[in-house]
């Protein structure tokens, strides 16, 4: 599930209304494996592009059709 590189063992003061939501929205049965689990994604969340960072540096072609492309239809043979 995640890789154990470091181990520490700490102490800390959970909110309880917090843990009822998670649990329920995740298939953890500890509370370890919900914190790393919580860990895991707030790095994944966090390491993600802001697609605003990419403004400008994307060249897209002129004959470039969304639309189409979600149809199915490839650029430029409408």
């Amino acid at each position: 599930m995640y890789a154990e590189v470091y181990r520490m063992r700490t102490n800390i003061v959970l909110n309880d209304e917090l843990l009822k939501r998670a649990f329920k929205v995740t298939k953890a049965k500890t509370k370890k494996e919900l914190v790393h689990e919580a860990l895991e994604e707030l790095i994944a969340v966090r390491q993600k592009k802001d697609l605003r960072d990419l403004k400008g540096k994307i060249a897209f072609r002129g004959d470039y059709d969304h639309k189409a492309l979600r149809k199915g239809e490839r650029s430029g043979t409408r």
